[in-house]
């Protein structure tokens, strides 16, 4: 663990409150007994149902990007493993996150709630590109998985002054980590590097 957030240090994860949070919470509990030996490594691993826990070097690169304060509330759209909601609830006031598929929700509900004691974390099974619209505006917005073009409801529901950050794709093979700023009406984009996540899906999945 020591060796990986060195790495993190190394690969210009440098907030100390990004760095902490992360070193506050075990890869190891997110990831199954086969990739156990695995969960310390800078790599992307399997959960299931086609999806992946992100390496940590990204997941750390997100949430420093995130900017997120004591005070804010964050929407997260794939909780996925479960991993990152864990960090962001530790920066945050409150974190909402969606998961469109009911096996991965349920794991990393039961995981979360029996293995840390985040008690400012709303688990939602829904299709998170809507956003929520009787919890918004929210400070900060994650989204972890790549469309082609920001999702229109989520940049509504982002308040004057937030930020999102999320991995677009420009092409069928390219992806680009964009964060998005929204200042007084205005919208600034800004790409920051190359990524690979898996496709935003509409719907949910009952499996």
């Amino acid at each position: 663990m020591e060796q990986l957030v060195q790495e993190l240090r190394e690969k210009g994860i440098t907030d100390p409150r990004v760095v902490a949070a992360m070193a506050s919470v075990d890869r190891k509990d997110f990831v199954s007994s086969s990739f156990q030996a695995c969960a310390y490594r800078d790599i992307p691993i399997a959960i299931g149902c086609g999806q992946t826990i992100s390496q940590p070097t990204i997941v750390g690169l997100m949430t420093q990007l995130l900017e997120v304060r004591p005070n804010h509330r964050v929407f997260e759209v794939g909780t996925g493993s479960g991993f990152q909601t864990v960090i962001l609830s530790q920066l945050a006031r409150h974190v909402y996150t969606a998961e469109r598929v009911r096996k991965l929700f349920v794991r990393a509900r039961d995981l979360i709630t029996s293995n840390y004691r985040c008690q400012n974390i709303s688990f939602l099974y829904c299709d998170g590109a809507l956003g929520l619209e009787e919890a918004a505006p929210f400070d900060r917005v994650l989204i972890t998985a790549a469309s082609a073009e920001v999702p229109r409801k989520l940049l509504g529901q982002l308040k004057d002054g937030g930020i999102m950050v999320l991995p677009v794709a420009t092409t069928e093979w390219e992806q680009r980590l964009v964060t998005v700023r929204k200042t007084g009406g205005e919208v600034e984009y800004k790409e920051i590097c190359s990524v690979r996540f898996v496709p935003l899906i509409e719907g949910t999945q009952d499996g």
